[in-house]
């Protein structure tokens, strides 16, 4: 071997020993962040809801990942929780709408902020008006009475969000995104009968507007399409970019100038999808088609927020937080990473969790709940996260750095 060619190899091989002790590094780093998170929640759990709340009121929209019991009102809807096993860790252990075995992450977050609760379903508000109205006897008593109650409790914020919703107004039968909008915009303007318009737009400028939405569109789009062509996938996240456009649009000239958005999960590893796969292994090209979502929902709200006077975001990737919790879940506390904790069949993910499916019993170990959503032991690791996390996991600015700014 001549000296070029010995030269050659020693490069070659310093390149390689390079390349992989940068990757273990890496590797390093994500688990140590995560054992950061996994220290933190004891202590969040202990300050969760003492003192002022920072911000004045927090407004949720999306799906299922956000829906805290919406869905408990649309009689006649498949897209339901509000029945065992779901809730059986929840405080009151009943099911309560959330698709979870607890909490959710919007419950961390709005306690992570100050709030004693996290905000009501919506639907929730207008039933309980409308129950406590019914002894009215005028009509227009009974829908005046209903709107005053909505936007007193509405004032320190209201969920709007409803499971299978998706960010296109074609996706899901259930609450869609506009739908969800229409809904706020009432309740605003209950809100400025209530305040004044001026102390109305002044609460709603310094609130938190959470989206988690976008999962559901994706879900629908690939299970339509398990090979989709270029153009297929570009139309697809064109019309989903577009409409995003329009609905952030919509809720800034509503008022809301603080936008905490969750981006699209980590899809193709869920359980249901690798009982899909053959393999059993993560579904790489709707993961890819998350991450393409992902980069777009990005570069909108750069976008958005150079034209958009006095807009600021946070944008927290759940992508990249359930990525990092499949390459190492000891870091995280979990042990199951794969398999859903209720369910049935392959990956116990054949079968959705209902009352006669078999539930595990360490559910703290397992990432996720259902053949979708996560744990409640994961959704607490969400909320840190995503309030005062790495940057890998939330940027340009953390959610608490967003209330503050």
């Amino acid at each position: 071997m001549t000296q070029i060619a010995h030269f050659c190899t020693y490069i070659a091989a310093l390149a390689a020993l390079f390349t992989m002790s940068l990757a273990t590094a890496m590797a390093m780093q994500r688990a140590a962040e995560l054992r950061l998170l996994l220290v933190a929640t004891a202590a969040v759990a202990v300050a969760a809801g003492g003192g002022a709340a920072k911000v004045p009121a927090i407004f949720v929209f999306g799906d299922s990942t956000a829906d805290v019991g919406n869905n408990n009102y649309l009689l006649g809807s498949s897209a339901r929780a509000d029945f065992p096993h779901n809730g059986v860790d929840f405080p009151s252990g009943k099911p309560t709408g959330r698709f979870s075995n607890g909490l959710i992450g919007v419950d961390f977050i709005a306690a992570a902020m100050g709030f004693s609760r996290s905000p009501p379903p919506y639907l929730s508000l207008i039933s309980i008006a409308a129950n406590s109205s019914s002894s009215s006897s005028s009509s227009g008593e009974v829908m005046s009475n209903r709107a005053m109650m909505a936007a007193a409790s509405g004032m320190k914020g209201a969920n709007f969000a409803s499971g299978g919703s998706g960010v296109l107004d074609s996706t899901g039968a259930t609450i869609s995104m506009t739908k969800q909008i229409e809904y706020f915009s009432d309740l605003r303007d209950q809100i400025s009968t209530t305040l004044s318009a001026e102390k109305a737009s002044t609460l709603l400028s310094k609130s938190i507007f959470l989206i988690s939405a976008g999962g559901n569109d994706a879900f629908d789009f690939f299970s339509q399409n398990l090979s989709p062509d270029s153009t297929a996938t570009k139309e697809f996240c064109e019309a989903m970019i577009s409409t995003y456009d329009s609905h952030v649009k919509t809720l800034y000239n509503l008022g809301a100038r603080k936008f905490a958005v969750i981006n699209v999960p980590l899809l193709g590893c869920c359980p249901y999808w690798r009982s899909q796969s053959p393999t059993g292994e993560c579904i790489q090209p709707l993961n890819q088609l998350a991450k393409r979502l992902n980069d777009e929902i990005w570069d909108l709200f750069s976008d958005l927020s150079s034209e958009m006077q006095g807009m600021k975001y946070s944008i927290a990737s759940s992508y990249e937080l359930v990525s990092s919790i499949i390459e190492n879940p000891q870091a995280a506390g979990l042990v199951e990473v794969k398999s859903a904790c209720c369910g049935g069949g392959k990956f116990n993910a054949e079968i959705p969790c209902i009352p006669s499916s078999s539930c595990c019993t360490d559910r703290s170990k397992f990432l996720f709940w259902d053949l979708l959503h996560p744990t409640q032991a994961t959704s607490k690791l969400v909320g840190l996260a995503f309030y005062d996390g790495a940057a890998r996991f939330v940027n340009p600015i953390t959610f608490k750095q967003l209330g503050e700014a």
